[in-house]
């Protein structure tokens, strides 16, 4: 069932767990989720990137949302990374229940104000909202940030960000990035807890694909209550597409191609709930 990412949000808040939160580029992984959320009984965010909605199209991403809606356990459909108020309007319109306004590269008052206005559309339809403070290096579709650009989310800052905008839940910059990692990452938990000492919102780890368990592990109870997974998914994928046409080059049927992707990336997606602690809560 689709359902506002605000009940995600709360239940895991409350629970003492974190949602996992995968990005939705074709009809194989959105199958890839379903079935894993159904066989684990766990909550799931299904997430769409503006390069995830270039590439399948609004229509065929609100499509498939849809087919989740028909899922036995609760998910919600999340703009991931959205950098304008137009496309937060257009997920909206399309059939969205959280929304994340990226504005972060702005300068903190802009940023202010570009979650405000989004937190004041998405409210009164109950769609959450997650903005972000701090900036998370790495690569996300169109948006690049440099090593030497990244830089930690401050925690006096994200308390008077969420004073001031009202929004939901935070994603906080503490030592992940996105893409693949040139080494395992170093989460500042020191910092994820003084963050959440301030704050009485869910708080996002964005780029956890690559952290390690531990890391996982240490950082749900500081209030990590959605983690974002992307890069692991692409790995399993493409590992399992070069398999079969490596054992078989001539193999043209797309199903025989695209069906052990699938299953590469369902059991990926089932880890990471057993990890999140998300298995047997929806």
């Amino acid at each position: 069932m689709l359902v506002s990412g605000n009940e995600l949000f709360q239940a895991a808040k409350k629970g003492g767990y974190a949602v996992g939160a995968f990005n939705l580029n074709n009809m194989e992984i959105l199958q890839a989720i379903i079935e894993a959320a159904e066989e684990e009984n766990s909550p799931a965010f299904l997430q769409a990137s503006q390069g995830g909605i270039k590439y399948a199209g609004i229509e065929y991403i609100a499509g498939m949302a849809k087919v989740a809606a028909e899922a036995k356990v609760p998910i919600a459909l999340n703009l991931d990374h959205g950098t304008s108020f137009a496309q937060a309007a257009q997920c909206l319109r399309h059939g969205f229940t959280a929304l994340m306004i990226d504005g972060s590269q702005l300068p903190f008052e802009e940023n202010i104000a570009i979650t405000q206005k989004v937190v004041e559309m998405a409210r009164p339809n109950n769609v959450s909202v997650e903005a972000e403070l701090g900036k998370i290096g790495g690569t996300e579709d169109d948006i690049v940030v440099s090593e030497r650009e990244a830089a930690f989310t401050d925690p006096q800052e994200a308390k008077e960000f969420v004073d001031r905008t009202g929004t939901d839940a935070l994603a906080v910059a503490i030592g992940t990035a996105h893409g693949v990692y040139k080494g395992e990452p170093k989460l500042d938990l020191e910092r994820l807890a003084e963050i959440n000492k301030l704050l009485d919102i869910p708080l996002v780890l964005h780029g956890a694909s690559g952290v390690g368990d531990d890391a996982i592990r240490a950082a749900v109870p500081l209030g990590i209550c959605k983690i974002n997974i992307d890069t692991e998914l692409r790995i399993a994928f493409s590992r399992a597409v070069q398999d079969v046409l490596k054992k078989n080059p001539n193999e043209i049927d797309p199903r025989k191609i695209l069906g052990p992707a699938r299953e590469a990336m369902k059991e990926v997606v089932k880890i990471k709930m057993r990890l999140f602690g998300s298995s047997g809560k929806a």
